[in-house]
C-alpha cells in the first residue's frame, strides 16, 4: 500500500486514515472523487472498506486478481474486496474465531454484487473436494434464486434486495466451505400487491411469464403478457432494459436443480407463484354492500393450483369468521374488506413461501464466515430498516473502539479516550419497553376500539413528544411545519433527519390474516403450503406477534451473533441516482458519507495513531534509508526500528514503539519517509533480479538451453521447469471437456504427457463418482436418442440441451376412469409417475382430421386415450416399426400388423416432444433399431390392405393438411422446431 503514496496527489490516498485533514468532510469526498476518476473504487478507513459502485464492469475480478490477494498481508496490496474476504478467512483459520463481514449502504450502492464477489472468491480460492464442490455450487446458485424471489426493480436500483439477508458460511478444519445458513429479515410483502410508479413486483413473476415454456404457462393458466395481471400493472413498468427476464428464468431453473429441488417441488412452487397472480385478478362486485366474486375463472385456477376447494375458498374471500359466545358466525365482507382480505392472503402466501424457500436452501447447505446485507425502502419498512441501521451503527462504533483499545493495550501503548456520538438515545426511543415507538405501536394495534394510524400518531405525541430526537407537525416550529405533513413524524437519526408517513403503519404491523383464510390454506394439498400454514395456528388462541416486535426480536438475536464474532466492514456508496458510469454526484455522496457514519469512523480510527505496522514489515520496507540497517539488520527487530526512526529524525510525539508494532501519529511523517525511499531507490539502482549478474546468467542459460545440463544453463533450465509446473498448477483443466494444457518445454514433454493422462483419468473418475442414478438414467436416454437421431433429424440438435422428463402428464391429468379401466384390464401402469405419458395429436386414417389424444406407455404396451376411453392398445411385441421424417416436425407413425384384427391400421401421431417421445417408446418397446427416419414421404397402412402416404416438404412455417392427391401433406421448418 505504501508504494502508492508517491502518486497520492493524482489518485488520492488508499487509506482515509492517511488524510492530513481527516476532520474535513470536503477532503474526504475529494479523495473519493480522485480515486473514482481513476477507476479506483475501493478505499480503506483502517480495516473498513469503502466501495463506490462504478456502474460498469471492471477488469479487477479475474482469477489472477484472486490469486494476487490470496494469503497476502492486508496492507501489502491495494484496497480490494478480495483483501477483506481473504483477511477474514485467514483470521478465522489462524485465530480460530468466527468472523463476520457486514455489507451496508443505500439501494443501488452495490451490496448484492459485493456479497456475490465474496462468495465467488471463496468458491475459487478455498480448498475443494467432491462434497465441498457441491456446497460451493449451491452457495453460488442460492444467489439467483434469492434474487428472483426477493429482489425487484425500484426507482433507485434495477435489482434491489427487498429483504435483509444474513448468510452464514461454515468451514471445516481444512478451511473448506462445507455448509451454510441464511436468515432473512423483513421481506417487503406489500410489494406483492402494490408497486410505486416506475417500479416492479418481484422478479420471479416476470421471469415466469417471459421465460416459462408454453406447456407450463398453459398448465398454470397464465398468458405471456404481464399487463394482464393486476399485481403487475401498478408500477406500469413491465420491461426493464437492463433485465433479461427470459434469460434469468433459465438461470433460476438451473439453480433450483443445482440446489436440490426436485421436479415436484419446482412444480408446486410455481403453482404458488401463479396462484398469487390469479388472486390479484379476483374481481369483486355485489349489492347492498356485500362483496361477491364476479367471475369463477380465477377461482377454478386457484382451486387447482393451491389444491383447495373452490367453494370454500370463495366463501373465505367474501366472508369473515367470527366466534361469539362459543358460536362460529360467517359475516359478509364489503368490497373494501374483501379486497383487503384477498391482498392479505396474497402477501401471506408469498411471504411464507419465501421463508420456506430460504429454509429449503438452508437444508441443501447443511452438511464461519458471515455476510449481512441490508436494504432501505419507505414508510413502515423504512422505519424498521433504519432502526436496524441505528443498531448496526451502535455496534460498529462499539466494536471499532473495542478493537482499537485492545490493539493499544496488547502493544503496551496508553489508550486515550475518544469522544463520539452515542446513538443509544435513538435506539432507546425506538425499542424501550412500554415507552418506545414499537411498544406504542403494538399497544395501539392491540387495544379495543377505533384504533387508526392517526390515533397512533397522537399517542406518540403524548408519550414521546418531549424527546429531543422526535418531532411531528403538531410539535414542530413554523419553519419545520412547511416541510412536514400532518400524517408524519420525524426522527433525528445519527445520519440525519427522516420523515415517516404513518399511513399503513397499523395494517403492516398487524399483518393479520382472517381465520377462515388460514383454515383454507391449512387444507391445501400443495405440500409447500402445508408446511407454510401449520394447523396448530388454528388452535393457538394467543394473538400472533406484530411485525415490528418480531423484527425487534430478530434484530436482538442478530446483534448477539455479531457481537460474538470478529467484524469486517464494507460500506457501499452509489455515485449518482441515474446509474451512469463516471458520474460523481457530490451532494448525493455527502449524504451517504454521513448516513454510513464514515466521518465518525475515521475520527475514531484517527484519535490516536494514523499508521501502524509490524516491525518486520516496516524494517523490510525502509531499511535502505539507514546505513546501520542496510542491507540486513541482524539484531532484535525493535532495536532495528528504533535505530531507523532515529536516523530519519522522527520526533518523540510523532511515533510510539509497541511490543511488535510501530505506531506513527501523523500521515505527513509517513509521507516524508515514503518520499525519501523513492529518492533512495534511484541511487540503489535496480533490484537483485534485474542486477547485471542475474541478467548475464539468465541470457547465457537461454543461449545454452538446447545443450545437455551444464553450469551455464542449469539456472535457466530449473527456472523454465519451475515456471511450467507452476503455470500447470494454476491452469489445470476444470473438467473432462476442457482440453487445454500448457505447452511444456522440451525437457518436460514426456513428463507433461504422463501428467496430462493422470489428470484426465482423475477428472473422469471424479466425474463418474458424482453421477447420481437419476442423472445416469438421463444420460442413457440421451445416448439412445443420439444413436437414433443424430445427423438424421433436423430438430435433434435443439433437443440435446433439454432434459428428458419422466412424464408429460401427471396422474391428475389422466381421467380416473382410464386408470380404473387399465387396472380392470390388468394393464396398471407400474409406478405410473416413473413411466411416461404425453399429450399427442392423432390424425384419422381417411380424412386426416386432427384429434387430441393421450399416449401412455406401460410396461408391455402403448395405449392411446381419448378423454375417458381406451381407444387403442398396441402391444410392444406387435409393434413392427416406427417411422418419422428427417425434418423438424413432430409427426410419427406406429406400424402394426395388417392382419391383426384388433388393430385398424397404422397410427399417425404428432408430439411436441417427438425426440423425447420416440426415445421413450424405443426403450420401453426395445425397438431402438426399428425407428426409420425417412426423407420425402412415409407410407403407412390405412386398413384392409390399403395404403396412405404422408408427404414432407420444407417450409417457412408448420402446416398439416390433406393434399389434392389424397396424401397427408406436412410442411415443416427446416431446423427450428423445439423437441
Amino acid at each position: 500500500m505504501e508504494s502508492a503514496l508517491t502518486a497520492r496527489d493524482r489518485v488520492g490516498v488508499q487509506d482515509f486514515v492517511l488524510l492530513e485533514n481527516y476532520t474535513s468532510e470536503a477532503a474526504f469526498i475529494e479523495n473519493l472523487r480522485k480515486r473514482f476518476k481513476e477507476n479506483l473504487i475501493y478505499t480503506y478507513i483502517g480495516s473498513v472498506l469503502v466501495s463506490v459502485n462504478p456502474y460498469r464492469e471492471l477488469e479487477i475480478y479475474t482469477k489472477n486478481h484472486m490469486e494476487r490477494y490470496r494469503g497476502v498481508n492486508f496492507y501489502e496490496v491495494s484496497p480490494h474486496i478480495y483483501a477483506v474476504a481473504d483477511n477474514s478467512y485467514r483470521s478465522m483459520r489462524t485465530e480460530r474465531k468466527d468472523q463476520c463481514i457486514l455489507i451496508s449502504g443505500e439501494s443501488g450502492a452495490g451490496k448484492t454484487e459485493a456479497s456475490k464477489k465474496i462468495l465467488q472468491y471463496y468458491a475459487v480460492t478455498c480448498p475443494a473436494s467432491e462434497q465441498v464442490q457441491t456446497v460451493k455450487d449451491r452457495l453460488l446458485q442460492s444467489n439467483p434464486v434469492l434474487e428472483a424471489f426477493g429482489n425487484a426493480k425500484t426507482l433507485r436500483n434495477d435489482n434491489s434486495s427487498r429483504f435483509g439477508k444474513y448468510m452464514d458460511i461454515q468451514f471445516d478444519f481444512k478451511g473448506a466451505p462445507v455448509g451454510g445458513h441464511i436468515i432473512n429479515y423483513l421481506l417487503e410483502k406489500s410489494r406483492v400487491v402494490h408497486q410505486n410508479h416506475g417500479e416492479r413486483n418481484f422478479h420471479i413473476f416476470y421471469q415466469l411469464i417471459e421465460g416459462g415454456e408454453e406447456d407450463l404457462l398453459r398448465r398454470l393458466g397464465l398468458e405471456r403478457n404481464p399487463q394482464q395481471y393486476q399485481y403487475l400493472v401498478k408500477g406500469n413498468c413491465p420491461k426493464v432494459s437492463s433485465i433479461n427476464d427470459r434469460s434469468d428464468w433459465k438461470v433460476v431453473r438451473k439453480a433450483l436443480t443445482v440446489i436440490g429441488f426436485n421436479e415436484d417441488e419446482v412444480e408446486e412452487l410455481l403453482n404458488i407463484i401463479a396462484s398469487v397472480l390469479h388472486l390479484g385478478n379476483v374481481q369483486y362486485g355485489g349489492e347492498e354492500g356485500n362483496a361477491s366474486i364476479t367471475s369463477d375463472t380465477q377461482i377454478k385456477y386457484l382451486a387447482r393450483l393451491l389444491g383447495v376447494n373452490g367453494a370454500v375458498l370463495t366463501e373465505a374471500l367474501t366472508h369473515k369468521k367470527i366466534i361469539a359466545k362459543g358460536e362460529e358466525l360467517m359475516s359478509p365482507l364489503n368490497l373494501e374488506q374483501a379486497s383487503s382480505a384477498r391482498d392479505a392472503l396474497s402477501k401471506a402466501v408469498y411471504g411464507r413461501t419465501f421463508t420456506w424457500l430460504v429454509n429449503k436452501i438452508n437444508a441443501s447447505l447443511t452438511y464461519t464466515l458471515h455476510l449481512l446485507v441490508i436494504e432501505v425502502n419507505r414508510s413502515f419498512e423504512q422505519f424498521c430498516i433504519n432502526y436496524c441501521n441505528e443498531k448496526l451503527q451502535q455496534l460498529f462504533i462499539e466494536l471499532t473502539l473495542k478493537s482499537e483499545q485492545e490493539e493499544y493495550e496488547s502493544e503496551g501503548i496508553t489508550w486515550e479516550p475518544v469522544q463520539y456520538f452515542n446513538n443509544k438515545i435513538i435506539c432507546d426511543l425506538v425499542e424501550e419497553k412500554f415507552k418506545g415507538i414499537i411498544s406504542i405501536l403494538d399497544e395501539e394495534c392491540l387495544r379495543p376500539g377505533d384504533a387508526s394510524d392517526f390515533t397512533f400518531l397522537e399517542k406518540l405525541e403524548d408519550t414521546v413528544g418531549g424527546h429531543p430526537h422526535f418531532v411531528t407537525h403538531k410539535l414542530a416550529d413554523g419553519k419545520t411545519r412547511k416541510v412536514m405533513g400532518r400524517d408524519e413524524f420525524r426522527l433525528l437519526h445519527y445520519a440525519g433527519e427522516v420523515n415517516y408517513n404513518v399511513n399503513g403503519f397499523l395494517d403492516k404491523n398487524n399483518d393479520l390474516l382472517f381465520r377462515n383464510l388460514k383454515e383454507v390454506m391449512c387444507m391445501s394439498e400443495n405440500k409447500i403450503l402445508t408446511q407454510c400454514f401449520d394447523r396448530e395456528e388454528l388452535s393457538d388462541k394467543k394473538r400472533p406477534e406484530t411485525a415490528a416486535t418480531q423484527f425487534k426480536a430478530s434484530l436482538a438475536k442478530l446483534m448477539e451473533i455479531l457481537m460474538s464474532k470478529e467484524p469486517s466492514y464494507i460500506r457501499c456508496i452509489k455515485p449518482n441516482d441515474s446509474k451512469q458510469s463516471g458520474r460523481f454526484d457530490e451532494v448525493l455522496i455527502r449524504h451517504q458519507v454521513k448516513y454510513l457514519g464514515l466521518m465518525e469512523n475515521l475520527r475514531v480510527r484517527r484519535a490516536g495513531f494514523a499508521y501502524r505496522r509490524r516491525y518486520e514489515v516496516f524494517l523490510q520496507r525502509y531499511k535502505s534509508l539507514c546505513p546501520d540497517t542496510w542491507p540486513n539488520w541482524q539484531g532484535k527487530l525493535a532495536d532495528g526500528v528504533a535505530i531507523l526512526v532515529k536516523h530519519l529524525g522522527y520526533k518523540p510525539e510523532e511515533y510510539k514503539l509497541g511490543r511488535s508494532k510501530i505506531f506513527i501519529r501523523f500521515p505527513k511523517t509517513l509521507f516524508a519517509t515514503e518520499d525519501a525511499l523513492e529518492t533512495r531507490k534511484h541511487s540503489l539502482g535496480e533490484s537483485s533480479w534485474h542486477s547485471k549478474a542475474c541478467k548475464i546468467m539468465f541470457i547465457k542459460g537461454f543461449i545454452y538451453r538446447h545443450k545437455e545440463r551444464c553450469p551455464e544453463n542449469e539456472y535457466f533450465l530449473d527456472y523454465v521447469r519451475y515456471s511450467f509446473l507452476m503455470k500447470l498448477h494454476r491452469n489445470l483443466p476444470k473438467n473432462v471437456l476442457d482440453k487445454s494444457w500448457p505447452t511444456p518445454p522440451a525437457a518436460l514433454v514426456e513428463a507433461s504427457e504422463h501428467l496430462r493422462k493422470l489428470c484426465m483419468q482423475n477428472m473422469v473418475w471424479n466425474y463418474c463418482k458424482k453421477i447420481s442414478p437419476e442423472w445416469k438414467h438421463q444420460l442413457e436416454q440421451k445416448m439412445i436418442a443420439s444413436e437414433i437421431f443424430k445427423d438424421k433429424k433436423d430438430n435433434y440438435p435443439q433437443s440435446v440441451s433439454k432434459l428428458f422428463v419422466s412424464t408429460r402428464l401427471n396422474g391428475e391429468d389422466i381421467n380416473p376412469k382410464v386408470l380404473q379401466a387399465l387396472e380392470n384390464n390388468s394393464l396398471t401402469i407400474i409406478s405410473f409417475c416413473s413411466q411416461y405419458a404425453v399429450p399427442v395429436t392423432k390424425y384419422d386414417r381417411k380424412g386426416y382430421k386432427a384429434r387430441p389424444r393421450q399416449l401412455l406407455l406401460t410396461s408391455s404396451s402403448a395405449i392411446i386415450i381419448e378423454e375417458a376411453k381406451l381407444k387403442q392398445r398396441i402391444d410392444y411385441g406387435a409393434l413392427k416399426g416406427i417411422s418419422v421424417s428427417s425434418l423438424s416436425d413432430g409427426l410419427f407413425v406406429l406400424h402394426v400388423p395388417s392382419d391383426d384384427n384388433k388393430q385398424k391400421g397404422d397410427v399417425v401421431l404428432q408430439s411436441d416432444h417427438v425426440i423425447e417421445t420416440l426415445t421413450k417408446i424405443a426403450i420401453c418397446a426395445d425397438k431402438i433399431n426399428t425407428i426409420n427416419i425417412n426423407q420425402g414421404s412415409i407410407k403407412f397402412t390405412v386398413g384392409q390392405g390399403k395404403e396412405g402416404i404422408i408427404d414432407f416438404t420444407p417450409g417457412s412455417e408448420l402446416l398439416v393438411a390433406k393434399a389434392k392427391n389424397g396424401h397427408l401433406s406436412k410442411h415443416s421448418p427446416s431446423s427450428n422446431s423445439i423437441s
